[in-house]
């Protein structure tokens, strides 16, 4: 049964109260990485000259570091249980086109920065599946955390969730304008209002809680089912905790050793000068002569400074990088070997372990999000012809599909940021090159496992396609060979010229290889059957004729048609070799051979 406006407003301030610890930690952090350590710890930066920081905000670096390592999606697959049948792969890759065009729609990629940014800050960050009727299409959409109060089951799920915003006042009310009377406050001189979005199985609720519970808006849950999922940062205490939670004390401890620094060397600049008594005239400025009897004794009053001082800052630098596992390599900073590379994997490796937790974090909650969105689809727009294009990772896609026949109750999708996740590129290309060659994986596998995105199916398509291309331009040149035999036992090779030609002159029309050879071989109408001993101008030597016989082969020829003793591809003995072949040649040393010599012989 539906929650009533009263209940939910109670339970909103239910967690409110009981999520309080959480918000204060989270507009700490939140207020640091602004640099306004100031609104954090006033006493520590009082007003004056040397009340803002001066250093650099290492946890605002780190964070952004971090979360745009983090924010590249990963590879969306839509495996079957066998995909050993050619249907069920068709059937799979057009799922897995529908998955790629939600997240394109969907913006995903431009959303991540922004979610692993709240996730490393924050500890957690809320996306929903919503559905766009305009588009009919669902729609995935990251939320922010701070402000987000999840009611969370003993099994780790979701079943409600409470957002807080703070709106401008005259914004509501040209949002609302049925409303806008209600919505305005005389007694309230704020310019903001806040406004709470309530979403559970039943209901989604927007309303003003300081408006004695103004509903703005209300719509019925079509799907029966929370739409929200949570990707959290894992935690001890099962808390949600930032990664910096620990940290800003010593960052704002390090910005007023700064600023102390800077303060003593002004004062240290300008402090007085002492001088003797005998001294009548102060001369200020550059090459100024004052006169003493005592000159040594004219000096600026030094300011003493305890000898650890600048010392600190290192110690107080060392503790924040390592609290917030930041490693010193990200700011090119490393000691280690630069040729065997193991210190830097040392130094980087607590850093590659992080990302690895948040691409766990992220899989997880992407699997279950896709999974929502194409139940959504399929059960609110299931029977509409829809089209999705667009550009995805740089190859354009345009697929129709109907939800309820492409997808049919199938919402498994495999998210995976790849087998080679974690290893630069040349390891990941050994480890799946010699994964392959021992069989230990297939090629589709391989190919779904990489740590780029495309479409395997089209890919293998594409790969054949060349293969067979490569097999006829083998099978052209292998046919140009039967040329010599033909001509030195008088025959005409007229035909197989005008073929060669042919393919040639639509090579150079633009004309695609297997369309060009289908030109040139298109059937004619059949001549008379050839004589004995006479080879049929249709075909390459060794073809049998129409009477079904077989043809007498010239000396030197092959049944495939090429000369014997001669590697397809290559010139028969006697022939002129090419300039790519006379400079391709290698001495013992490995030198490139750039010598040719011609030798002419006479018969005696």
């Amino acid at each position: 049964m539906a929650l009533s406006i009263d209940e939910i407003k109670d339970t909103y301030d239910r967690y409110r109260r009981m999520y309080d610890d959480r918000d204060q930690r989270m507009n700490q952090v939140l207020l640091v990485r602004q640099g306004r350590m100031r609104d954090v710890y006033p006493d520590l930066f009082p007003d004056g000259p040397f009340e803002n920081p001066i250093v650099a905000n290492m946890v605002d670096i780190a964070a952004r570091d971090l979360s745009e390592t983090i924010a590249p999606l990963p590879a969306f697959n839509c495996n079957s249980t066998s995909m050993v049948s050619e249907a069920v792969r068709r059937k799979a890759d057009k799922r897995e086109e529908i998955v790629n065009g939600i997240v394109d729609f969907s913006d995903l990629q431009s959303q991540m920065f922004n979610a692993a940014d709240r996730y490393v800050t924050y500890g957690f960050v809320p996306a929903q599946v919503e559905i766009d009727y305009d588009a009919k299409m669902p729609r995935i959409r990251f939320f922010d955390s701070l402000g987000t109060y999840p009611v969370i089951d003993r099994f780790g799920r979701v079943t409600m969730m409470f957002q807080r915003i703070q709106k401008p006042t005259q914004e509501l009310m040209s949002q609302y304008p049925e409303i806008a009377h209600l919505i305005y406050d005389k007694n309230n001189q704020s310019t903001m209002s806040e406004v709470v979005r309530f979403h559970d199985k039943d209901q989604d609720v927007i309303f003003l809680p300081q408006r004695s519970n103004l509903v703005l808006d209300k719509a019925a849950n079509p799907m029966g089912e929370v739409m929200v999922r949570m990707v959290r940062r894992p935690s001890l205490d099962d808390q949600a905790r930032g990664q910096f939670d620990d940290v800003l004390a010593i960052q704002v401890a390090k910005a007023r050793y700064a600023l102390l620094s800077l303060e003593a060397a002004t004062k240290s600049v300008q402090a007085p000068i002492a001088m003797p008594q005998d001294v009548q005239e102060l001369a200020l400025g550059p090459d100024a002569i004052m006169r003493s009897s005592k000159p040594n004794e004219i000096r600026r009053v030094p300011l003493e400074l305890p000898a650890n001082t600048f010392q600190q800052q290192h110690v107080l630098e060392s503790e924040l990088r390592l609290g917030s596992r930041y490693p010193e390599s990200r700011t090119g900073n490393s000691d280690a070997s630069i040729i065997t590379g193991r210190g830097v994997q040392a130094l980087m490796g607590g850093f590659d372990t992080q990302i690895k937790t948040a691409h766990a974090m992220f899989a997880r909650a992407f699997t279950e999000l896709m999974a929502l969105a194409l139940k959504v689809d399929e059960k609110i727009f299931g029977n509409t012809e829809k089209t999705l294009e667009g550009i995805f990772n740089g190859t354009p896609y345009n697929i129709k599909y109907k939800p309820s026949r492409d997808i049919a109750g199938d919402y498994t999708v495999d998210v995976q940021y790849g087998l080679m996740a974690g290893l630069d590129p040349n390891r990941a290309l050994v480890f799946g090159l010699q994964a392959r060659g021992d069989k230990l994986i297939s090629r589709d596998f391989l190919r779904r496992q990489m740590p780029f995105n495309f479409n395997a199916t089209q890919e293998e398509e594409k790969v054949e396609t060349e293969e067979l291309r490569d097999a006829m331009k083998q099978a052209i040149a292998s046919y140009a060979q039967a040329i010599p035999a033909l001509a030195s036992q008088g025959q005409d090779p007229s035909d197989i010229l005008m073929k060669l030609s042919t393919v040639i002159s639509e090579r150079q029309k633009g004309t695609a290889i297997e369309v060009a050879i289908q030109k040139a071989w298109a059937p004619k109408n059949p001549a008379p059957a050839a004589a004995p001993g006479m080879v049929s101008p249709e075909g390459p030597p060794g073809e049998a004729t129409a009477g079904g016989g077989q043809e007498q082969l010239p000396p030197g020829m092959s049944s495939s048609g090429r000369m014997q003793g001669v590697a397809p591809g290559q010139m028969a003995p006697g022939g002129r070799p090419d300039i790519q072949s006379l400079l391709a040649g290698l001495t013992q040393r490995g030198e490139p051979n750039l010598q040719a010599s011609l030798i002419k012989r006479l018969p005696a």
